[in-house]
């Protein structure tokens, strides 16, 4: 059973529904109008416009480098080109920690400029203050534990997070923190999927998990991962649905090899 088709637009309300009745929650990243219009006519319920940008689009090797003014730019070209889906951007590192005020004037830049519908930034109880201000303003907040990509030199890996009982208890407190907050939806990153489980059971909040198992109340991927636009990036919870690594590398020889021939174009291809 799928939310009906007939939505104009998915809200914060429609997926607190969907959590109520078990409906999973389909969302991928996208960074650009063009992705943004296909995975919304794909039929997607949240669009992320992630600042893992900042890796798959700018080839850098962390989410720090990113901008908030670049974070914009990505936002409304996916904003323009998703016309069902709930729109999300993450605050970038550096535009909401440790100063409240700050992170309310990043979140406001993001919709007015974007028009998108939401915000989604990382942490527990230390960016609590910077949520209820935030929401104060009328803007939906989405969390995000576990693994917290902007906190990487902290952590000094990637691995799985949570899974020693004094981490796992952290995030049992900062998950109900979230929800007390006013988030309207928290993702889960990384953790085993016995503990998600649980903190996805102890929430009214949708769960939206990546790498942290099959009972959230929905998943998400890196979409540049999922179909395969990323060479040689292959974690365990990613399912790769489509390689385009190898089809465009493959169409672009094919173009250079007819343009050398000089069979490109030909004479239906030209006035």
């Amino acid at each position: 059973m799928s939310v009906n088709k007939e939505i104009k637009r998915i809200t914060t309300h429609i997926l607190q529904e969907m959590k109520q009745r078990g409906e999973k929650i389909a969302m991928l990243t996208a960074y650009d109008y063009s992705m943004a219009t296909i995975l919304d006519d794909a039929g997607l319920d949240v669009l992320l416009v992630g600042d893992s940008a900042s890796n798959v689009m700018a080839g850098h090797e962390t989410t720090l480098p990113i901008t908030l003014d670049q974070m914009i730019y990505h936002a409304q070209g996916v904003v323009r080109g998703a016309s069902r889906a709930f729109v999300v951007v993450d605050l970038p590192f550096g535009s909401y920690q440790g100063n409240s005020k700050e992170a309310l004037n990043s979140a406001i830049r993001i919709m007015k400029e974007s028009g998108a519908h939401g915000v989604k930034l990382e942490g527990g109880v230390e960016v609590v203050e910077s949520i209820q201000r935030i929401i104060t303003a009328g803007i939906p907040v989405m969390g995000h534990l576990g693994l917290t990509p902007q906190s990487i030199y902290k952590f000094g890996t990637y691995t799985v997070r949570a899974k020693d009982e004094e981490e796992a208890n952290k995030l049992k407190t900062d998950i109900i923190a979230l929800q007390d907050a006013g988030c309207f939806a928290v993702v889960l990153e990384k953790i085993p999927a016995k503990l998600a489980k649980e903190v996805t059971a102890s929430v009214s909040i949708p769960t939206i998990g990546i790498g942290a198992g099959p009972n959230c109340d929905g998943q998400v991927l890196v979409v540049n991962d999922m179909i395969g636009l990323t060479k040689g990036f292959k974690p365990r919870f990613l399912r790769q649905y489509v390689n385009l690594y190898d089809g465009i590398l493959s169409a672009a020889q094919a173009y250079i090899k007819d343009v050398k021939a000089k069979d490109f174009p030909n004479e239906k291809e030209q006035y």
